[in-house]
């Protein structure tokens, strides 16, 4: 197996635009390709997944520790004999100033050669006091190379090349021109993601191209390395007694994989189904909506009255679901952006309004106040999450219960996050199943409970 982690100096360096293209290149060159993404990103990894055509796992040192880290990287690449690590922002950027969380302390931690990503729009000698100030501030890492990125033609090319040739000892992999048409097109929060573009695919086939006639491949993966992990566990020959109903269209697409394999590992069948397109749930014991942009997919998802107002009445009477984010919006009474006003579950009262600016951004910091209905709850339990969103809550009811005390963050009102109301939890915060916030067992648990009291009360 061979790995590299890709980073760049700064963010929208056109990083997230090479991995893919790298990764669709090997993929398409006959390489088993395992891909990572660093941090609690969602939209990166969705493009990674459909390059690579398996799951993209995300590596964050704020939800995993060190061990955690070193576990799912090993466990998830035992069949590759390629791997994509792609970094966040920049190579030494992180929340702590020492570093401990930055893409070198990833490089680091997994003993991964680095391939620096440069924009070089208005560079040309002044690359390589860069390299050299890179290389002497992370001289512990392995720079293998660097891809020169949006270069102005071949003339430029060979300034940056003679530069980095003179000054240092850090080869160019490849050089990509500048062209506005390979990017992948951006909203508010980054990267549209691939389940809202039919056309995702052609891109990626364009990108792998691209990368294939741009970089040297060979100078990449200097060196092989043996994945000392256990086989995994799989969810064949688990019982699966609980089937969860989990929305699976252009709304709805933020889904950790390691979290949907935890569902099915704690016994739940994943019955997908559209929030758009579906008059009606699936046969189904329980309902998970995560994240995503239903504000993009308003008048489609209030078009679908039949299924809103099923999901209503089933929660109404005790259907136990879990929302996050983006489910959260389509649960309340409405969604509003701009002067558009899109009718929704209405289950839970509020109204959830788009503003200009993030309300809730980055890592957020819980503690349980005991209120969840989910076995396990324990009063003052603290778990690691993010948050990121535009909208916020109006009209919320004063007699709401909450799941969570927000430490660190914004959640729902500041203060507060996970909505209790009746058998929904629902908040702005996206969970992560490692550690100890295994959400995912204590769902299944708490669906399989309320499925249980159910056949006992008509028997």
């Amino acid at each position: 197996m061979r790995a590299v982690l890709i980073a760049a100096a700064h963010k929208s360096s056109g990083k997230t635009t090479l991995a893919v293209g790298i990764t669709g290149a090997l993929h398409r060159k006959g390489h088993q390709v395992q891909s990572f993404k660093k941090g609690p990103d969602y939209i990166d990894p969705m493009w990674l997944s459909l390059a690579s055509r398996g799951s993209c796992y995300n590596l964050d040192f704020h939800t995993m520790d060190a061990e955690a880290i070193r576990e799912m990287f090993s466990l998830r690449s035992r069949v590759a004999d390629r791997v994509i690590v792609e970094g966040n922002k920049g190579l030494f950027d992180g929340i702590d100033v020492e570093g401990s969380d930055s893409n070198a302390a990833l490089a680091s931690l997994l003993d991964l050669p680095v391939v620096l990503v440069i924009d070089a729009v208005g560079m040309t000698r002044g690359i390589a006091p860069l390299i050299l100030g890179y290389s002497k501030f992370g001289a512990e890492l392995d720079i293998v190379g660097v891809i020169l990125n949006k270069v102005g033609g071949i003339r430029h090319e060979q300034k940056l090349r003679r530069s980095l040739e003179y000054y240092t000892d850090v080869p160019v992999l490849g050089a990509v021109g500048f062209d506005k048409t390979i990017g992948i097109k951006e909203r508010h929060l980054g990267l549209m993601p691939t389940n809202e573009l039919p056309s995702a695919q052609q891109k990626i086939k364009k990108l792998a191209q691209l990368a294939s006639s741009c970089i040297d491949f060979d100078k990449m993966f200097p060196r092989d390395r043996t994945s000392t992990a256990s086989p995994s566990i799989s969810a064949r020959g688990i019982t699966k007694d609980v089937r969860i109903a989990v929305a699976t269209d252009a709304a709805f697409g933020f889904y950790y994989p390691d979290d949907l394999e935890a569902l099915e590992l704690a016994g739940a069948q994943i019955v997908p189904f559209s929030a758009i397109e579906e008059k009606e749930l699936p046969d189904a014991d329980g309902l998970f909506i995560g994240g995503g942009f239903p504000e993009e997919c308003g008048e489609l998802l209030s078009a679908n009255k039949a299924l809103r107002m099923e999901i209503r009445g089933r929660l109404e009477s005790g259907f136990p679901a879990y929302a996050e984010c983006g489910g959260l919006m389509y649960l309340c009474r409405s969604i509003v952006w701009n002067s558009d006003y899109f009718e929704m579950v209405g289950f839970f009262p509020a109204d959830a309004v788009m503003n200009e600016n993030p309300v809730g951004r980055g890592y957020v910091h819980l503690r349980e106040t005991g209120l969840s209905p989910w076995p396990g709850t324990a009063k003052g339990q603290e778990i690691f999450a993010h948050e990121f969103h535009y909208a916020s809550l109006k009209g919320i009811p004063d007699s709401t219960q909450y799941a969570y005390d927000v430490i660190r963050g914004y959640g729902i009102d500041g203060k507060r996050d996970g909505v209790v109301l009746e058998n929904l939890v629902a908040n702005f915060a996206h969970q992560r199943n490692i550690g100890n916030n295994l959400w995912a067992e204590r769902f299944v648990e708490f669906v399989r409970s309320v499925k249980r009291q159910k056949i006992n009360y008509f028997n």
